[in-house]
């Protein structure tokens, strides 16, 4: 009976250690998403301003382009 409790304990202890490396396999983990979202969140704002002045840049280029039409072949205003 003795032999069967000491058995049952030492199982125990090695489920709690092998509980304690995938925690701590899981913390790590977790660290390393964080971060990776932290540059994530960082590419995703600088690729919003790009958006932005792409927006910008093509607006002028189509007002440019409306004004070139508007002007016939001698460069007169038509």
């Amino acid at each position: 009976m003795a032999d069967d409790h000491e058995e049952r304990l030492r199982q125990h202890e090695e489920i709690l250690r092998s509980l304690t490396v995938m925690l701590a396999a899981q913390h790590e983990m977790n660290q390393r998403m964080a971060a990776m979202l932290t540059n994530h969140d960082r590419l995703l704002h600088q690729q919003v301003e790009i958006n932005q002045d792409v927006k910008t840049t093509l607006a002028r280029v189509e007002t440019l382009l409306a004004r070139l039409l508007q002007t016939d072949t001698n460069g007169q205003n038509a």
